[in-house]
Parts: structure tokens; sequence; C-alpha cells
């Protein structure tokens, strides 16, 4: 593959076009695109030209951008998040038609949580979890639950690399707040992102005890009932590691 003049190849230089889309954006200018993506007019331009013969973007009227249509169908057909969105989604109406409230679903990506699914209602309190948004672990309950249950060694390495850009809480803190997650085997925050929210997540582990999800609501301080919120978050995440379990079994028998 063809380099440029800085080294990169035309795969990372259209890996940063993609990237430069923020959360949330639905068009860009194409010289706000370029500038985002580090890369000169013109290249930007031949690039988002080739991209666009392919469905992946969509050059519009006064040179504005867009992720196209065939970038989302190729994404949502292959993610491997799709199997887990689906053996999740029931359990979450359940849970989400209960509580009144938001219900997320979360993986480990990195040192952050990805969030893949949400479900919310009017009426709920706020919830900064966006689909196909991050968090860093320390700051959601659902990464706590996630990074709680890796092996000893990814947690070293993610404490042993560890800053708090805020300055307000050391790898020692967090490694206590692991520990007491492990423990007690679900996580839980109170007014960290928003001060009148309570997260709460469990893990969603294999047939290894890993975390491989973690599910988690996000609830209002004066209503936080954990005698009951655990048992049904716990419940439901078990159907979830179930269902994952089956699929695998089902696709494995297939391929034989």
């Amino acid at each position: 593959m063809a380099n440029s003049a800085s080294g990169d190849s035309v795969v990372d230089r259209v890996v940063r076009v993609i990237e430069a889309f923020p959360e949330g954006a639905d068009a860009l200018p194409l010289s706000e695109l370029a500038e985002r993506s580090g890369l000169p007019l013109s290249t930007a331009h031949r690039l988002v030209r080739q991209l666009a013969g392919h469905g992946l973007l969509e050059l519009g009227a006064g040179g504005n951008v867009r992720l196209g249509l065939r970038f989302w169908e190729l994404v949502s057909r292959n993610s491997p998040a799709l199997a887990l969105r689906q053996a999740a989604m029931p359990f979450m109406e359940d849970i989400q038609q209960v509580l009144k409230q938001n219900v997320n679903l979360g993986v480990l990506e990195g040192w952050e949580v990805l969030f893949v699914e949400r479900l919310s209602r009017r009426g709920s309190v706020a919830n900064r979890a966006r689909v196909a948004g991050r968090m860093p672990v320390h700051i959601s309950s659902a990464g706590l639950a996630l990074m709680a249950h890796q092996t000893p060694a990814l947690q070293a390495e993610y404490l042993t690399q560890f800053h708090d850009p805020a300055g307000k809480v050391t790898a020692g803190v967090v490694r206590q707040m692991l520990a007491e997650t492990r423990r007690q085997g679900f996580a839980e925050l109170a007014g960290v992102v928003d001060p009148d929210t309570w997260g709460i997540a469990v893990p969603v582990l294999d047939g290894g005890r890993r975390a491989v999800a973690a599910l988690g609501v996000v609830v209002p301080l004066a209503e936080v009932r954990l005698q009951a919120l655990v048992p049904a978050l716990q419940t439901a995440a078990r159907g979830i590691g179930r269902q994952l379990a089956d699929l695998s079994e089902f696709r494995s028998t297939e391929s034989v």
C-alpha cells in the first residue's frame, strides 16, 4: 500500500477520515473534515470522493460530508456486537419496563467502556451513556463491572497506565473500587457523572468467569433500592450469558 510523504498508508488516511466525525455530528464541511483528520484539503477531497463512490461517505451540496448508508449497513451487518445486542434486548426491555429508567449495555474497549445499546423513556433521569459512545472505566459503573472481572494481568496493565485527567482519583483508589466490585458482584457509583443519579452495573460473564459485557441502570439517587435492583440485574445478566452460550454452540454446530 502506497505511503504518503508523512509515512501514512492509504488505509491510515482512510481511517483518519472516518474517525474525524465526532459523536452526534450529522455532517462536516470538507474543510473541517480535512483539518480534523490532519490531512491536506486536496488529499481529503480525493479520499472522500473515492469513499463516496463506494457509498461509504456522501458528498452533499456545499461540500458537506456525511457517513453513507453503505457504511452503516456493513458495520451493522458484521458487527461482533450484533449477537450481544440480540441476546440482551429482551432482558433489557424487561428491566426497563419495571424500573421506568435508563438501561445500558457496554463492552470493554481498551481502557474505556463502549456502549452498544441503551434503552430510555420520557421522564428518565439524565444518562451520559450513548450508543457507540465511550466513557473511561473509572467513572462508569459498567466500566468498573467489566474491569473488575478481567484477568489480574489485564487489571495490572490498566492500573499501571491509569491517569485521571481531573486529578481526583488515583490508581490506588481505583484498585480498591475494582476489588470491592469483584467482592460484591456489582459496581455502584453515586453522583460521579451527574450529581443526582446513581449508576449500578453487573457483569455478563462467559464460561471462564470473565466479563464480556456489563448490564447497567441509571436511577435517581432518591430511588436507589439495591436489594431489588441488583438481583434483577444479575438474573438478567445470567440470562444474557446463557443466550450467548447457546448462540455460540449453535454457530459451532452450523460450521461442522
